[in-house]
């Protein structure tokens, strides 16, 4: 279902946590300036008219989504999961990477998730864990917990956690160990299933993703500018990587010159600038790209 009645396309995003900053950031990129973001209002209008943004709880967000109370959200793929709920994946934001696992004490000697059968699993993911071990016919009992997790078993209350890392460094400094993977997770774009239906709706809900679309392919990448002899652009195009190749144009000059622009790997900048000017590109120019749309 959909709010019909509501004018607006709404957007849910967290209200805090470690991807909340990047999505904020995201959004500036892709265009969509948010008004009043800094008093982290409920509900904030954007520079789009039709579009406003709810502040959320991650965990909330899917639901948010699902009920219409959203039209979109951005979260991440195991919030939606431990959810259970019903809604379109749209795109994923390449952000946020983690990977929910079941993990247990280094000296329990335990190596595999079936020695689990009786025991006890603290989680802040109850369902997902509860939807792992069912799949793997293993009966065991859950203690949900609503943080801390690492800390359970030398707490007495759990013989191993279900817990999401990005680095692993916290697992190792709680003597932990990993011996499967539950869920890989990234923060992903959402959309309610109905207003992906509605004509006028799915527009807008396109034109977003688009904007947002365009800042994640132009990370990590850079627009090179530069002037070559006409008898150097043979060499300056055999090093010159790019996107479908370099655009070549004339330049309105006394000498025999062109203008070479290309979208090269930011990675490869510094050896590129040194081979290009040796093959012959002068007054290059490396300029940072906000949007990338292909």
């Amino acid at each position: 279902m959909t709010d019909e009645t509501r004018e607006h396309i709404r957007l849910a995003i967290p209200n805090k946590g470690r991807i909340s900053d990047p999505i904020l950031d995201l959004l500036e990129k892709g265009g969509l300036h948010l008004h009043s973001s800094s008093s982290r209002k409920l509900i904030a209008p954007t520079c789009d008219p039709a579009v406003e943004v709810l502040f959320a709880r991650p965990i909330d967000i899917p639901e948010y989504v699902a009920n219409g109370a959203a039209d979109l959200g951005i979260t991440g793929r195991d919030m939606v999961r431990e959810r259970r709920t019903t809604v379109t994946d749209i795109l994923d934001l390449k952000m946020g990477s983690a990977t929910l696992v079941l993990a247990v004490p280094e000296e329990s000697g335990i190596t595999t998730a079936e020695e689990l059968a009786g025991k006890r699993i603290a989680t802040e993911f109850p369902h997902t864990t509860e939807d792992f071990f069912q799949k793997r016919g293993i009966e065991v009992s859950l203690f949900p917990v609503g943080g801390a997790c690492e800390a359970t078993p030398y707490l007495g209350v759990a013989d191993a956690i279900v817990d999401l890392t990005s680095s692993g460094t916290t697992l190792k400094t709680n003597h932990l160990t990993v011996i499967e993977e539950v869920l890989r997770s990234t923060t992903i774009l959402i959309g309610n299933n109905a207003a992906m239906q509605h004509p006028q709706r799915r527009e807008k809900i396109d034109e977003i993703t688009l904007a947002l679309e365009s800042v994640i392919s132009a990370r990590g990448k850079c627009y090179l500018m530069m002037n070559v002899q006409r008898d150097a652009l043979s060499e300056v195009r055999s090093v010159l990587p790019g996107l479908g190749g370099p655009t070549v144009m004339d330049v309105a000059s006394d000498e025999s010159l062109v203008a070479v622009h290309a979208v090269v790997d930011e990675e490869r900048v510094y050896q590129l600038i040194t081979r290009l000017r040796n093959a012959g590109a002068r007054d290059i120019l490396v300029m940072p790209i906000d949007r990338l749309i292909r």
